[in-house]
């Protein structure tokens, strides 16, 4: 039986409160074409069988990225994640575990989670990581957030060239606080220069790398003269595999570093949930949002594990609060933290160079065919030009049951210089077959324009 809890008088009440008209106004802020027309063309009830037929034949209409060649990227990777992954944090004493309320009695939830804070240290170049965020881009405004506490500022400057759906998170985020964040934008030529407006009012500059347009650099001079200002250096990073071969942001002079961990250890799962990474230095760990998990010894010295640090309202003073924000779902970061362990050291810097190994096959390929490419370094992602629309290609190579990239104007929209642009992505997953089906069908459509 449906439940409905409000009557039409009180959802009148609700709406006046909140001053619009109607339910719809509501959901005014939802482009039209995402909106639902009517009811869905679904019968009112049918046997189980009858419905899981229907709902299965529904979702044979998408492209599965794992049944057919996937070059998708722009912030989400498709990776093998091994099968014992999913084994393991199936293990009831890990899929029955929430967050621990009463953390000194999970000693293997926080030890996973001490696990997992150390490899997240170690990649990024840090002294110390929390127990993970929601995400990368939560863990991007929080990182701005943290870096106005701490450096007692109030401005933060956004990279053009930051992730369209990171900076979008960060500005949402701190719309209604104190803090206000300027953003650069997008810059496909040439080197961004974020030092232009960088002052003694700055609390931080945040960058991500490679870049949404997958491009790497250097980030040392910058962390330099952000430091000359009092200043921090936020670097965000999207694709974690990367970090297996490029170096780290901490040895670039990175005071916080914020990732998604998506790529290692958990699927694409049409969009979440994703594990967040965050990372600082240890003078700033006071100011850190989320959860820390530290080790200790009993009174008769047996190792343990306890909650070092809770930051969040339901901890303490709700005005001494850096976040509400809490750990991510904990399954992700157990999945993250037991593939890392799969990987090892030399696994992880292996997979690394799988991917960019694989990526540079793949754009001197889509040159040869007569593609350009933009990017002068790159780690697995890469912008391809082409004669014509990147969305209609899309659409074209999606016909061929390629998944063929992401067009950046999806994520960039009104910008003429954007319309022929490409992101591309190669992993480990992608066969020279499927790199050949690309590139054949990529020149195929290169060549009707």
């Amino acid at each position: 039986m449906r439940y409905m809890p409000h009557t039409a008088e009180d959802r009148a009440e609700m709406l006046k409160k909140v001053g619009v008209g109607s339910v719809d106004d509501l959901f005014a802020d939802i482009p039209e074409e995402a909106r639902l027309k009517g009811l869905l063309d679904l019968p009112t009830h049918a046997p189980e069988m009858d419905v899981d037929r229907k709902m299965q034949a529904y979702g044979l209409k998408n492209l599965s990225p794992s049944e057919n060649p996937c070059f998708l990227g722009a912030g989400a990777y498709r990776h093998h994640v091994p099968s014992v992954v999913d084994h393991l944090i199936q293990r009831s004493e890990f899929l029955t575990a929430y967050t621990p309320y009463q953390p000194e009695i999970s000693q293997g939830t926080l030890q996973a989670l001490f696990e997992f804070q150390t490899q997240v240290a170690m990649i990024t170049g840090m002294d110390v990581a929390n127990a993970s965020m929601y995400d990368g881009a939560t863990a991007c405004a929080e990182a701005v957030l943290m870096a106005c506490r701490a450096t007692r500022r109030k401005k933060a400057i956004l990279s053009g060239n930051l992730h369209p759906h990171y900076r979008e998170v960060t500005e949402t985020t701190v719309q209604f606080t104190e803090f206000e964040v300027a953003s650069d934008a997008p810059v496909l030529d040439g080197v961004e220069d974020l030092t232009a407006n960088l002052d003694k009012d700055i609390a931080c500059v945040v960058v991500q790398n490679p870049d949404f347009f997958g491009r790497l650099q250097d980030l040392s001079d910058l962390a330099d003269k952000c430091h000359e200002v009092g200043a921090l250096l936020v670097v965000v990073v999207t694709e974690i595999v990367s970090l297996g071969l490029v170096k780290s942001p901490g040895e670039m002079g990175a005071d916080i570093v914020v990732g998604e961990g998506q790529s290692i250890g958990v699927a694409l799962s049409y969009g979440g949930p994703y594990v967040g990474l965050f990372a600082t230095r240890q003078k700033y760990v006071r100011q850190m949002p989320g959860r820390l998990c530290g080790e200790t010894v009993d009174q008769e010295g047996n190792r343990g594990f306890v909650l070092t640090l809770s930051t969040r309202e339901q901890h303490i003073r709700r005005e001494k609060a850096t976040s509400n924000i809490c750990t991510n779902a904990g399954l992700c970061s157990l999945a993250f933290s037991i593939h890392m362990s799969l990987l090892g050291q030399s696994g992880f810097k292996q997979l690394a160079e799988i991917n960019h190994g694989e990526a540079v096959t793949a754009a001197e390929k889509l040159e040869a065919a007569g593609l350009e490419i933009l990017n002068d370094s790159f780690f697995n992602e890469f912008t391809v030009k082409l004669p014509g629309s990147a969305e209609k290609a899309v659409e074209a190579l999606a016909d061929k049951g390629i998944l063929g990239g992401v067009p950046v104007s999806r994520l960039i929209p009104g910008e003429a210089a954007f319309e022929n642009l490409l992101l591309v992505t190669v992993t480990e997953t992608n066969t020279d077959e499927e790199v050949d089906q690309l590139v054949a069908a990529l020149k195929e459509i290169a060549n009707a324009e």
